[in-house]
């Protein structure tokens, strides 16, 4: 019952005291029903007489209430702006056993064979996307010139090829004819598309949730035709909640997170355009319990800004109890001014790029997780973010009790000459880089090219102890000499002189492993001074790391199910390098004889 169809038994002035008093309003459930006969926006939103679209119901919904929707496709963008309270948050969720679909996409009702023998048929198409781009396309550059564009055009559901002019169109492909205002599509099959259904991405945002304490549940959302950097789903408000959904085939992003405390619980983001999700001053969010996996399908230069996600300007962001799994690209990607940000219990398991790239940022905390099978993808440029765990340029973290198994790399530093904007000062770049680094009690075994690799492209030589410094007249003509001036920091805030006992980096109690062929530490870029060890004994007695580690067999069940159990004595255990506690997708414990 709606508050506008429930009986008023008080007088008008009476009901004016109650409110003014502050004591909370009766809760109201609003139904929204588009199958149901009788179902309109002029309705009460009741059972008997539902409204016909979310839309309606998050004008009127208010602090306490559910909206309960039944089952459907809404084809419709819908904009929540009212605020609930941490005791009665607004909520948003399906009806019993419900299968509800937010899209981006409308049925294109009115297509016409085209002359020909190709079965092409075209439908009327005012849509643009990016009119400020000469190529409709973002990055407007050749590179994403086609990847860059935002329409989507499926055919029963399954995605079809987008081509740049009517002599590309093919089977399984459409095109965009701008000038004649019309859509062209040929069907993998050449059948007759008049007796399928053909959706046409037309919305870029499906969900966007202004208000505070506002919870999102159980609706799949798919096929916005969102630019790139631009997300179909947006939590903008304190204490929003999005858990039990689904993001999917978006053209770019899935969700983004923008409010501080919000949640997503149990959810799924999956074959994206370009990312599963992202975050920007998202303090204090959590990520529990997700599925991201096979996004940047479209093939977005994973160098800017593609794979698993990527998150900025984010303090205290927990992402746990996740999977990441063969994203194209990085899984977990924290980039620019990120403080304090921890991963811990997940799966990372068969990414491209990096499993966890941490860069220009702040004090990471990655504990008792799983990496597996990442980094294999010859990415250009991605040299030292090719491994399970990447801290490039970002002071202050701290890796422990992972498993880090099978990777192209395992553990890696990348240094240069970066900079970056802060959560304090976002308008002004700082210098960045690695230091008071705590790695500690990890295993890294079996990985192919280098179990630790620090791939340090700085001319100032600090990652080496002052006696194999090489001198000035040894570095690269043209590189600069005098940029490092005195000791400490330069007038711009850049390190000088530094060394490495004097950057504070602890490498101890790890647990090495690899097999033949496989490089167990290196140390410097491959263009730059750099020394592969055979032993940790070498690594101690030079560079004065891996205190306590030790290199020794790492046997666990087996790989490929992903069953890590140990055997009883396994140093892994003794040495306390195994992880704490559950991930998912994975068995973990000991071995029982």
């Amino acid at each position: 019952m709606t508050r506008a169809s429930s009986p008023c038994c008080a007088p008008v002035a009476a009901l004016a005291v109650l409110l003014l008093s502050g004591q909370p309003v009766a809760a109201v459930t609003y139904i929204v029903d588009q199958r149901h006969p009788q179902a309109s926006d002029q309705n009460a939103g009741t059972a008997e007489a539902p409204f016909k679209t979310i839309g309606k119901a998050a004008g009127v919904a208010a602090a306490g209430d559910t909206v309960t929707i039944r089952s459907g496709v809404y084809r419709e963008a819908v904009v929540l702006e009212k605020d609930g309270t941490p005791a009665q948050p607004i909520r948003f969720q399906p009806d019993v056993a419900a299968h509800v679909v937010v899209t981006g996409a409308d049925v294109l009702r009115d297509l016409t064979r085209e002359p020909g023998e190709d079965a092409v048929f075209s439908a009327p198409w005012p849509h643009r996307f990016l009119g400020w781009s000469s190529n409709r396309a973002h990055p407007d550059d050749e590179f994403h010139r086609l990847i860059g564009r935002a329409e989507q055009v499926f055919v029963q559901g399954y995605a079809l090829r987008q081509v740049l002019n009517r002599g590309q169109l093919g089977r399984g492909s459409f095109f965009v004819d701008e000038g004649a205002k019309r859509l062209y599509v040929c069907s993998a099959d050449a059948g007759d598309l008049t007796k399928l259904r053909v959706e046409g991405s037309v919305r870029e945002v499906l969900w966007e949730v202004k208000g505070q304490h506002v919870h999102t549940r159980g609706i799949r959302f798919r096929y916005a035709a969102n630019k790139a950097q631009s997300p179909s789903v947006v939590l903008r408000g304190r204490g929003d909640v999005l858990e039990d959904c689904v993001c999917e085939q978006m053209n770019s992003i899935g969700a983004l997170f923008a409010g501080e405390g919000v949640v997503a619980r149990r959810c799924v983001f999956q074959d994206n355009g370009q990312m599963g999700f992202s975050a920007n001053a998202a303090h204090e969010a959590l990520i529990t319990e997700c599925v991201v996996r096979n996004n940047n399908i479209k093939g977005w230069n994973r160098g800017w800004e593609a794979g698993g996600d990527k998150l900025v300007l984010c303090r205290g962001l927990v992402i746990e109890k996740s999977q990441f799994l063969g994203n194209k690209g990085n899984g977990i990607w924290f980039d620019i001014g990120n403080e304090n940000c921890t991963v811990r219990h997940c799966l990372i398991a068969d990414n491209e790029d990096s499993g966890i790239f941490y860069e220009i940022s702040f004090g990471l905390h990655a504990h008792d997780n799983v990496l597996v099978g990442n980094g294999f993808a010859d990415s250009p440029g991605a040299w030292g973010a090719q491994a399970a765990i990447s801290l490039s340029n970002s002071p202050n973290c701290v890796v422990e009790r992972n498993l880090i198994v099978g990777n192209r790399e395992g553990f890696n530093f990348r240094e240069q000459g970066r900079t970056t904007p802060t959560i304090a000062a976002p308008g002004k770049e700082v210098p960045v880089w690695n230091h008071d680094q705590v790695i500690r009690n990890n295993v890294l075994a079996y990985n192919r090219d280098a179990q630790t690799w620090a791939w340090f492209d700085v001319p100032d030589e600090r990652h080496w102890p002052p006696a194999l410094q090489q001198k000035p007249s040894d570095l690269k003509q043209g590189e600069p000499k005098a940029k490092w001036g005195k000791m400490d920091l330069d007038e711009n805030g850049w390190p000088v002189n530094l060394t490495l006992d004097r950057m504070n980096l602890t490498l101890a109690g790890n647990l090495y492993d690899a097999a033949p062929g496989q490089a167990l530490f290196r140390w410097g870029c491959t263009w730059r001074h750099n020394k592969s060890y055979e032993t940790l004994a070498e690594v101690s007695r030079e560079l004065g790391l891996e205190q306590g580690s030790r290199a020794a067999s790492f046997v666990f069940a087996d790989y490929l199910t992903r069953d890590f159990r140990v055997p009883p004595g396994s140093p892994a255990i003794s040495m306390k390098c195994y992880p704490q506690g559950d991930v998912p997708g994975v068995r973990l414990g000991i071995v029982e004889k």
